[in-house]
C-alpha cells in the first residue's frame, strides 16, 4: 500500500518542490495552502504523515498540529518544518504532539530522512 503525505505550506513553490521529491520516492502526495484546508484533508484523506509549515496565513502551524493530534481515532505523524529555527518553537511543537521538527533548507536530505524514519 502506498503511503501518503500531506504537505501544508502557503508557499506554492515549496509545495511543488516537496511534491516532486516525495513523488520520486513513491509516496502519494497531497497538499494544502492553509490550516483549515489541511484539517479538512487530514479528516478526509487520513494521510500517514503531515509536513507542516509553522507560518500559515490563517492559523499557526503549531495550532494545526495540536488540532490534528486531537482528532479522535486518527494516528498521523506530524513533522513541523520552518525556515525560522527557534528553541521555543521546537518546544511548542513537541508539546502540541509533533513527531519531528526540521529546518527548511535547499538540501532536502535531512527532511527526507526524517520522513522515512516516521513512516
Amino acid at each position: 500500500m502506498t503511503q501518503s503525505i500531506l504537505i501544508v505550506d502557503d508557499d506554492e513553490d515549496s509545495r511543488m518542490v516537496l511534491t516532486g521529491i516525495l513523488s520520486k520516492e513513491k509516496y502519494r502526495v497531497l497538499d494544502a495552502a492553509n490550516g483549515e484546508e489541511a484539517l479538512r484533508k487530514v479528516r478526509e484523506e487520513k494521510p500517514d504523515l503531515v509536513l507542516l509549515d509553522t507560518k500559515l496565513p490563517d492559523m499557526d502551524g503549531i495550532e494545526v498540529c495540536r488540532q490534528i493530534k486531537g482528532i479522535e481515532g486518527l494516528t498521523v505523524k506530524v513533522i513541523v518544518y520552518t525556515g525560522y529555527i527557534d528553541a521555543v518553537d521546537v518546544t511548542r511543537a513537541r508539546l502540541a504532539g509533533a513527531d519531528g521538527y526540521e529546518a527548511k533548507t535547499q538540501d532536502f536530505a535531512q527532511l527526507l530522512s526524517a520522513v522515512k524514519k516516521l513512516i
